[in-house]
C-alpha cells in the first residue's frame, strides 16, 4: 500500500531516484501533510528544471540560424580577465555538439563556482572542439588590454581542432576571415558563447590559484588578481611580481 511508505522513503524516491508517473499519481492521493509538502517541493524543482531546459533551447537560436544557413562548425568565443591587476587575460572558443542539452548553462559570472566546475567538466568531455588561450601580463602591457583580449580570442579560434565556419562572439569582431556574429551580452544569449565563458573562467581561476601557491601574500586564490584590499596592501608592501600588469594604474604607482 502507498501509505505504508514512510515520509523518509518517499523523500528518497522523489529526490534521489527518477519516480515513475504511475507512482506519482498514486502518491498525490496521499493526504499526509508531510507527503503533500514533499510533492510541492518536487513540483517546484521540476518546474525550475523545465524552465532551465526551455532557456537553454532558446539560447541555441543563433547556432540553429547559422546551421540553417549551411554552417557546420559554429564556435562561441569569449574572454575573461580584462579587469584584474595581475595574471593573464584568458579566452576560449567552443563548438557545441549537435542536439546538446546543458540546462542552466549561462554567462560564467552568473554561475556559482560549483556550477562552473560542473559545466567545465562536461564541456571538456563532450564539446566537439574547444581551445583555451592565456595572454600574459607582459603582452597586455605591450599592446594594451583590449588588443590582448582580441589576440587571445583570435588565437583560441585558431587553436580549434576543426576549422570554424561561423563565430558567435561577445560584442566584438576578430581579425579573421571567418563569418562572425557579434552579440551584445552574448554570453547570456548564446549557449556557445556561454560555454566559452565558462571554459575561460575556470581555466583562468585555476591559473591564479596555482600562482597563489608561489606568491601567497597577494591572495590570488581568492581575488583572482583583482584589486581587493588584501591584494593592494601586499602590492604596496612587497611591490609587483612578474605577473602584475605594469600598465595598470595601481601597479604603476608601486613601481
Amino acid at each position: 500500500m502507498m501509505n505504508q511508505e514512510t515520509i523518509a522513503e518517499i523523500k528518497y524516491r522523489l529526490f534521489q531516484e527518477i519516480p515513475e508517473e504511475s507512482w506519482l499519481e498514486e502518491l498525490r492521493k496521499d493526504q499526509r501533510k508531510g507527503v503533500q509538502q514533499l510533492l510541492t517541493q518536487f513540483d517546484k524543482r521540476a518546474a525550475k528544471q523545465k524552465q532551465l531546459e526551455l532557456n537553454f533551447a532558446e539560447s541555441l537560436h543563433f547556432e540553429k540560424k547559422c546551421t540553417a544557413e549551411g554552417c557546420r562548425f559554429i564556435a562561441g568565443v569569449d574572454e575573461v580577465g580584462r579587469g584584474p591587476l595581475a595574471g593573464p587575460v584568458t579566452a576560449a572558443a567552443a563548438v557545441l555538439p549537435v542536439d546538446c542539452s546543458y540546462p542552466g548553462l549561462t554567462d560564467s559570472k552568473k554561475l556559482s563556482r560549483e556550477q562552473r566546475e560542473y559545466f567545465y567538466e562536461k564541456l571538456v568531455e563532450e564539446t566537439s572542439a574547444y581551445s583555451i588561450v592565456h595572454v600574459p601580463a607582459s603582452d597586455i602591457d605591450n599592446i594594451n588590454i583590449y588588443q590582448a583580449s582580441i589576440q587571445a580570442m583570435k588565437r583560441a579560434v585558431e587553436g580549434l581542432k576543426v576549422a570554424a565556419d561561423a563565430l558567435l562572439i561577445d560584442a566584438v569582431r576578430l581579425p579573421l576571415p571567418t563569418r562572425q556574429l557579434p552579440l551584445t551580452k552574448g554570453d547570456q544569449r548564446s549557449a556557445s558563447i556561454a560555454a566559452a565563458s565558462v571554459l575561460a573562467k575556470v581555466e583562468r581561476d585555476r591559473y591564479m590559484e596555482k600562482l597563489a601557491e608561489v606568491y601567497p601574500e597577494y591572495g590570488f586564490e581568492k581575488n583572482m588578481g583583482y584589486g581587493t584590499e588584501i591584494h593592494l596592501d601586499a602590492l604596496q608592501r612587497l611591490g609587483p611580481i612578474p605577473e602584475h600588469r605594469r600598465s595598470f594604474s595601481p601597479v604603476k604607482q608601486c613601481l
